[in-house]
């Protein structure tokens, strides 16, 4: 599996923390999220599983409470991997990301999740605003 971001610091301990992460497309827009804490940046909607969860159940949740919107379609296109610090757990993370593609399909609302906006950008423009290198190659990937 391919590794993106920072390198592994020889002797930190990392927690393994799986996630699920979505490419929304419609219409030849992309819904993507804008997280303003701990650093402003602009992400695929998604995060964290949940022990007990499945990946897919994970997507839905994470991306109704990141943008509001519900999806439809899913479909997997593979994984990476890096290796960061997450100051929201306070902890050092493996963060496994499965990356997966999906439909908006409806508008439930506004995010849930505090310090989350969802917006809809065009692929060519959201390469340049997503800010994790292993989500930008999965677009780029796809838009090829």
């Amino acid at each position: 599996m391919r590794r993106w971001g920072g390198a592994v610091e020889r002797g930190r301990v990392y927690r393994r923390r799986p996630g699920a992460y979505a490419i929304l497309w419609r219409e030849g827009e992309l819904l993507l999220t804008f997280q303003a804490e701990p650093e402003p940046e602009v992400q695929l909607p998604g995060g964290g599983i949940d022990p007990g969860e499945s990946p897919l159940r994970a997507l839905h949740r994470e991306v109704r409470e990141e943008t509001g919107w519900s999806i439809a379609g899913a479909r997997r296109l593979g994984a990476y991997r890096r290796f960061a610090f997450m100051p929201e757990y306070d902890l050092w993370a493996e963060k496994v990301c499965q990356v997966w593609l999906a439909r908006p399909v409806r508008r439930l609302g506004e995010p849930s999740e505090p310090g989350h906006v969802a917006l809809w950008a065009s692929p060519r423009v959201a390469l340049g605003l997503l800010a994790n290198d292993g989500e930008r190659e999965f677009l780029r990937r796809l838009m090829t």
